[in-house]
């Protein structure tokens, strides 16, 4: 356990826990508000991410932008990060030792970040944050609550590129998160 964010971010910074060390070109630590209630978590970086440095900029990020802007959801009030720090070739899910090789720096970080909710964005942080026994269909919109944390899993911003008809859903479970944050 790290007591400071500086702390945590200076032990990520030459990580080679795992292969994807060798093809990417940022780590991609979070991004947010460190006080925030609210926490998001998705799969791991994107070509854009990786470039940058900085989780969800790329397409589904903007529509991540978009659906916050939708229910009044401001993205600088929230915390970002990822399962895997670095991108995956090709934008392939994380193999399991890689998910698992990067838990600890998620782990310390709901740990420094203390959130009352966490957003699971799609079935790769659902079933690594709650267990491979949850599916993203049957789970999504519905809370699960443990060790004082509520979290709502729901669709990955990617999964509305490529089926618009999950973007109700996701605007829906939205509302939910803000409604329960207040």
């Amino acid at each position: 356990m790290f007591e400071t964010w500086e702390e945590l971010e200076e032990s990520i910074k030459d990580c080679n826990k795992c292969k994807l060390c060798k093809t990417r070109q940022n780590i991609v630590f979070g991004v947010g508000n460190k006080n925030a209630n609210i926490m998001f978590i998705g799969e791991g970086p994107g070509a854009d991410e990786d470039k940058q440095g900085e989780p969800f900029v790329g397409k589904a990020g903007k529509l991540m932008n978009m659906a916050f802007q939708a229910v009044g959801l401001r993205r600088e009030d929230v915390y970002i990060a990822n399962i895997v720090k670095c991108r995956p070739p090709a934008n392939r899910n994380p193999e399991e030792d890689e998910a698992q090789s990067c838990l600890n720096y998620l782990r310390n970080q709901v740990m420094l970040l203390k959130p009352k909710i966490i957003v699971l964005l799609g079935s790769v942080a659902l079933k690594n944050i709650l267990g491979k026994e949850y599916g993203i269909t049957a789970s999504r919109g519905k809370w699960v609550e443990k060790k004082d944390i509520k979290y709502m899993p729901t669709w990955h911003p990617a999964a509305l590129l490529r089926d618009e008809t999950k973007k109700i859903d996701f605007i829906n479970d939205l509302k939910l998160v803000l409604k329960e944050n207040n």
